[in-house]
C-alpha cells in the first residue's frame, strides 16, 4: 500500500508552539521541516534537544545542504511540496531551514512508549536501557473473564478465563482522548437507562448514543456488569437484537475491552477466504511492546490459536517476517537516542537499498523492527544528508505491496503517529463508497488515547474537519453515534 505525498507539508500548529519569547528559533507555524531536529520536549515524551541544535553528538556535517527527497508518487523538487491533499504548496518540505542547527518540528503532544521489559536484549548493539516498570498512570483494569457469549455473531470459542482486559499502556492520564471517565459515574443508573432505552416498542437510540459515547470503555465493562447482575440479561445480546448494520458494529466495538477488540480484528481480518493485510498492519505496526504482548496472550486464551501461527499460515515472504517481528513485541523503547548508531543505520540502509543492485531486505526489517521510533527519526535525519532522498522514498522505491506498506507504517509512526491514524480516516471516506470497518476501528481504538491530536491533524492535511467528512459520508443513529465519539 503506499502513502502518496506522506508526509504532509503542513503538520498542524499546536498550542503553546513556539514557546512565547524564542518565535525566531523555531519554525513557522505550520511549516514541516523536515528532515530536521528533534521536538521540543512535549510532555516530557523525548529527550530534551542537545544545545546548539540536532546534531550534537556523532560529528555529523553541519546541516546545511539536505538533499532533496524523491521516490514519492509526483515528488517535488526542493523547495516544492508533496502533493497531500488540500495543503497549498511552496512550503518546501526536503528544504532545511536556515541557520546552524535545527530546533525541531512541532510534534503532537506526549507520545508515550514506554512499558518493556527492564532490559531488552535486542541485535543491533543499541542500548537497552532501564525501562519503566509501567505506564503512567496506572489504569483500573477490566473484569478477568470476558464473555464470548455477548458476541455470538463472531468468532467464538471456548470460554476461558483470561486476563486480556487491560487497558491499553498508551491510554494515559495525559493522553488525548475525545471521551474521558465521567465524573460521578454510576454504572446502576446507566443500566437503567439502556434497558429503558430497549424496553417496549421501538428503541431509543438517542438515549443508548449519550451514554455509550460518553463513558470510557472501563465504564463501559461495568455498565455491562451492572447490567447483567440487575436484570439477569446480557447487555450486549439485547442491543443487538435492538441494533443493525453500521450502528450494532460501532456499538458492539465500544462495549468490547480495548486488548479483546484488537485480538478480534486480528482474528477476523485471518479468518476465512482472504486476508486482510491492512488491518494486521494498522494494529502490529502502531502498538507499543505492552499493548502487543497483552494481544498476543489474549489471542491465545480467547480464541485459543496462537497469533504468530496464523501470520505465519496467512502471509508470506517478507511481509511475514515483518509482522512476525512485530508481533514480539520486543522494540526497543528506551527514549534516549543514539546518534553515532543513527549515522551507522542510515549508511547500513542505504548499502542495503540504493547502494546496491538488489534489496538485503533483512537489513531493513532488523532496523525498523527494534529500533525504538525517536532513535528511527534520526535514522531517517542522517539517512536524508547521505542518500540524496529521503527514507520513505527509498522504501517505495526498493519495495512493493504489503511489506512496502508496512515498512512505511513503521516510518510514518515515527514521525508522526496521529497523522497516521488522519490519512487512513481520510482514505477510508475517499470516493464512491465508505471503508466502515476501518473507520469504526480507528475512531473506537483512538478515542481514549489521541484522536483529538488526530483530529488536528486531519484539519491540517484536508483542509477539512473529521468530523464534516464523517457527516457527509455516514447517517442516521450511527453518523450521529460517530460524531458524539469524535466530539463534533
Amino acid at each position: 500500500m503506499s502513502y502518496p505525498g506522506y508526509p504532509p507539508t503542513g503538520y498542524p500548529p499546536f498550542p503553546g508552539y513556539p514557546p512565547a519569547g524564542q518565535e525566531s528559533s523555531f519554525p513557522p507555524s505550520g511549516q514541516y521541516p523536515f528532515p530536521c531536529g528533534f521536538p521540543p520536549m512535549g510532555g516530557g515524551a523525548y529527550p530534551q534537544v542537545p544545545s546548539g541544535g540536532y546534531p550534537g553528538a556523532g560529528g555529523y556535517p553541519a546541516p546545511g545542504g539536505y538533499p532533496a527527497p524523491g521516490g514519492y508518487p509526483g515528488a517535488p523538487q526542493p523547495g516544492g511540496a508533496p502533493s497531500y491533499p488540500g495543503v497549498p504548496p511552496g512550503h518546501g518540505f526536503g528544504v532545511p531551514p536556515s541557520g546552524a542547527g535545527f530546533s525541531g518540528y512541532p510534534q503532537p503532544p506526549s507520545q508515550s512508549y514506554g512499558g518493556g521489559p527492564a532490559q531488552v536484549p535486542l541485535p543491533g548493539g543499541f542500548p537497552g536501557g532501564q525501562m519503566p516498570s509501567q505506564y503512567p498512570g496506572g489504569q483500573p483494569t477490566y473484569p478477568s473473564q470476558i464473555s464470548t457469549e455477548s458476541f455470538p455473531s463472531y468468532p467464538v470459542f471456548s470460554h476461558v478465563s483470561l486476563d486480556c482486559s487491560s487497558e491499553p499502556a498508551a491510554v494515559t492520564q495525559g493522553a488525548q482522548g475525545t471521551i474521558r471517565p465521567v465524573a460521578n459515574f454510576d454504572a446502576m443508573r446507566d443500566a437503567e437507562i439502556l434497558r429503558k432505552a430497549m424496553k417496549g416498542f421501538g428503541t431509543d437510540e438517542q438515549a443508548i448514543v449519550d451514554v455509550v459515547a460518553n463513558r470510557s470503555n472501563d465504564q463501559r465493562q461495568k455498565i455491562k456488569a451492572a447490567f447483567k447482575t440487575s436484570y439477569g440479561k446480557d447487555l450486549i445480546k439485547d442491543l443487538k437484537s435492538e441494533l443493525s448494520g453500521n450502528m450494532e458494529e460501532l456499538i458492539l466495538a465500544l462495549f468490547m475491552p480495548p486488548t479483546y477488540y484488537d485480538a478480534w480484528s486480528l482474528r477476523k481480518a485471518m479468518q476465512g477466504a482472504g486476508t486482510q493485510e491492512r488491518v494486521l498492519i494498522e494494529i502490529l505496526c502502531t502498538r507499543t511492546n505492552q499493548e502487543i504482548r497483552e494481544i498476543v496472550r489474549c489471542y491465545q486464551s480467547e480464541f485459543g490459536r496462537d497469533l504468530e501461527k496464523d501470520i505465519r499460515s496467512d502471509t508470506s515472504g517478507h511481509f511475514e517476517r515483518l509482522l512476525v517481528s512485530m508481533c514480539q513485541g520486543n522494540r526497543d523503547e528506551n527514549q534516549s537516542v543514539n546518534h553515532q548508531m543513527a549515522q551507522e543505520d542510515a549508511q547500513r540502509l542505504y548499502q542495503a537499498g540504493e547502494g546496491r543492485l538488489g534489496t538485503d531486505e533483512s537489513c531493513f526489517n532488523m532496523i525498523l523492527a527494534t529500533r525504538s521510533f525517536p532513535q528511527l527519526r534520526a535514522t531517517m535525519e542522517a539517512y536524508s544528508r547521505m542518500a540524496n532522498r529521503d527514507l520513505l522514498s527509498s522504501v517505495s522505491l526498493e519495495f512493493s505491496r504489503y511489506v512496502e506498506s508496512g515498512l512505511k507504517t513503521i516510518l510514518q509512526c515515527a514521525l508522526n503517529r496521529p497523522a497516521f491514524f488522519a490519512e487512513r480516516l481520510y482514505y477510508a471516506m475517499k470516493g464512491a463508497g465508505t471503508d466502515d470497518s476501518t473507520l469504526v476501528r480507528i475512531v473506537v481504538t483512538r478515542s481514549e488515547i489521541d484522536l483529538v491530536q488526530i483530529k488536528q491533524m486531519f484539519a491540517q492535511m484536508y483542509q477539512k474537519t473529521l468530523g464534516t467528512m464523517i457527516a457527509g459520508d455516514t447517517s442516521g443513529d450511527y453518523r450521529r453515534l460517530l460524531l458524539a465519539i469524535v466530539g463534533q
